[in-house]
């Protein structure tokens, strides 16, 4: 809410005519039309999330960002995406939306929510008497029930907590939340949130988040202009299906000023958690030009006990950028994503960078580990972005990845390929698929999934917005994709859902 930019040969004879090889592009997937998700604000009368002592933001009514999408094990019929409505210009949002659908993403007639903030219903007795709502948040246990969660803050940013709400019927309705943490201070904010249901075992849900703070006890307000902040993360867990949550706890706080922000868990098959980041150094000389990487932490006992953090690669992305006016799009440069093979294990990352062109601009970078985490291959350029576009058009950006039931490995995007120099900025989203032999770039095929829609039609959040990132799920051997588009008018924007399949 806070933060986001951290930084073979061909084989020869009768066998060619008859085999494709290994390493050959998977053969191109099919998009359904796009499928609008979202419906008019509930929240759009509320008054609520502006504070007298602070600078006023800019409330953008029936603004849908930010989401977030999960489909059910049991029913893979019902899917659940979630996003901010009605998104504030200075951080998060009305309050938080599901979108449900009961027949694989055709339709989406259920809209509910939880109480996440005051304009959704919060009040002091259910915890959700703070202002707005922001990062929402979804996953589906094996046994159905549904998992919500929220970072609320207060206008000001002083008052920040983690919220989760538990659904047993789909996510038609949601009971009161719990509040994971709850913390005023000028020199602590918890941010950046995700929640994984354990596949393995429907007890056990996990919370990850991080939180920022002064590395004295003597706060000093002068240290916020410093950069001397270091960011812990924290974890919490239930281990009966909701019922109760052990307390919040840091599983990572550096000693040195380091900043981990973005984290998100992968079970793998084995019940083993990895926990993905992006891992930033902190104020002072440097012994690196890159201070920014992207890392994993790994527990073997379901969240007791975690591991040093163990290196992916270096994060070279650069600020993504209106490529007509030079604005600055606020795409969720740097933060990694990552998915598992439910069958075989293997661990996949992405996440936006510069370095295949000098950071001239980003590509998607895409890595995998088939150790639990312990080594990771070399980044490799995803996105088939053409290069005969203007440099400015090439910016690829917000990615996802999801693993289908066959192993398939998705990736959806943004960019900006489509782009003319006519007024506004054409932006299109993308899917790009790999059957086997992932670390070679010839194995990937690319998918159109919607647009082009004009990106400087959307909220602005420093920058133009949509989201810090974007969902992604899987349906048998299919991928539903769920993402935000700009428009129709100036300020507002739409969430959609496309289904892409063999």
């Amino acid at each position: 809410m806070r933060i986001r930019t951290l930084r073979v040969s061909l084989a020869v004879g009768v066998v060619a005519a008859i085999a494709m090889p290994a390493w050959a592009a998977a053969s191109p997937y099919t998009a359904n039309p796009p499928v609008n998700a979202s419906s008019p604000s509930p929240f759009a009368p509320c008054a609520d999330g502006n504070d007298p002592g602070s600078p006023p933001g800019t409330n953008f009514p029936n603004s849908e960002v930010e989401p977030f999408v999960s489909v059910n094990p049991t029913n893979p019929s019902n899917i659940i995406g979630v996003y901010q409505q009605d998104r504030w210009s200075n951080g998060g949002a009305h309050g938080l939306v599901a979108a449900v659908s009961h027949d694989g993403g055709q339709t989406w007639p259920v809209h509910s929510w939880a109480h996440f903030s005051k304009c959704s219903g919060g009040t002091a007795a259910n915890g959700g008497d703070i202002d707005r709502a922001s990062d929402p948040w979804v996953t589906f246990s094996p046994n159905g029930h549904a998992y919500f969660m929220s970072l609320s803050a207060s206008a000001d940013l002083t008052t920040s907590a983690m919220l989760v709400a538990k659904s047993t019927d789909g996510g038609d309705t949601w009971g009161e939340p719990t509040t994971l943490i709850r913390e005023t201070s000028d020199f602590h904010f918890n941010d950046k949130n995700s929640m994984t249901a354990d596949p393995t075992d429907s007890r056990y849900v996990y919370a990850v988040w991080d939180r920022s703070r002064i590395p004295s006890e003597n706060a000093d307000f002068n240290a916020l202009h410093s950069f001397a902040f270091r960011g812990d993360i924290y974890f919490a867990r239930t281990t009966d299906g909701g019922q109760t949550w052990e307390p919040a706890r840091a599983i990572f706080a550096p000693k040195a000023n380091l900043f981990a922000i973005g984290n998100q868990i992968a079970v793998q098959p084995d019940g083993t958690l990895v926990d993905i980041f992006a891992l930033s150094k902190g104020s002072g000389v440097q012994p690196s030009l890159n201070p920014f990487n992207e890392a994993v932490i790994v527990s073997d006992d379901k969240g007791e006990h975690w591991s040093r953090p163990i290196n992916i690669s270096t994060d070279q992305s650069v600020d993504v950028r209106d490529p007509d006016t030079g604005q600055d799009v606020r795409a969720g440069e740097g933060l990694p994503d990552i998915a598992v093979d439910p069958n075989s294990g293997t661990l996949y990352a992405v996440w936006d960078d510069g370095r295949f062109n000098g950071g001239a601009y980003d590509d998607i970078a895409f890595s995998q580990s088939t150790d639990d985490g312990q080594t990771w291959s070399a980044p490799i350029r995803v996105n088939q972005t053409p290069s005969t576009v203007p440099v400015g058009d090439r910016q690829a950006f917000t990615p996802s990845v999801h693993v289908a039931s066959d192993g398939t490995v998705g990736v959806s995007y943004y960019d900006f390929r489509n782009n003319t120099p006519a007024p506004g900025l054409a932006t299109d989203a993308w899917l790009v698929h790999c059957h086997s032999n992932c670390t070679n770039p010839t194995g990937w095929s690319e998918t159109h999934l919607a647009g082009s829609f004009n990106l400087e039609q959307a909220p602005v959040a420093r920058g133009f917005f949509v989201g810090d990132y974007e969902g992604l799920a899987s349906i048998g051997n299919s991928f539903s994709a769920f993402f935000a588009q700009a428009g129709p008018t100036t300020g507002q924007s739409d969430v959609y859902s496309v289904r892409v399949h063999p």
